[in-house]
């Protein structure tokens, strides 16, 4: 019984920890022409209160923009995205064909699978998320 006791106990601790935003799911698909960028996708996971996110940069590319590419009958298009909103709990897929991170002049040493990809998420509260995404090449399969 008091074994019960106890682990019923720690259940209900465990369910008091706040709810850290969080990403998963990350990767990086290379270009497959030189010089061109490459694109970071992931999902971003909330936490116990709304965020913005204001960056998400890399130490190994120059430059780096959120994009969401939008599809109007015939035409696709792509806008960048100067911030986005993450609502307390929720989860946003940035994936092919919609949200995701443009890399431009990415530093020729990474190369699929043999290095990681490091990206810095950056929000308004200015709290910063390290992440190591995996680096695959431009016709491989997603992970």
């Amino acid at each position: 019984m008091r074994f019960l006791t106890l682990l019923v106990a720690l259940f209900a601790l465990a369910g008091c920890q706040p709810k850290e935003i969080y990403v998963s799911d990350g990767y990086v698909r290379l270009a497959a022409v030189p010089g061109h960028p490459a694109v970071a996708y992931f999902t971003l996971h909330g936490g116990e209160t709304d965020a913005t996110v204001i960056s998400v940069s890399s130490d190994v590319a120059i430059r780096t923009q959120m994009h969401e590419s939008m599809q109007a009958g015939s035409v696709s298009s792509m806008k960048p995205l100067d911030h986005l909103a993450l609502p307390a709990g929720s989860k946003i897929v940035f994936k092919p064909g919609g949200k995701h991170v443009m890399l431009f002049d990415v530093n020729p040493v990474i190369v699929p699978g043999r290095r990681t990809l490091p990206l810095l998420f950056t929000f308004a509260d200015g709290l910063r998320i390290e992440y190591a995404a995996q680096v695959i090449a431009a016709g491989d399969p997603a992970p």
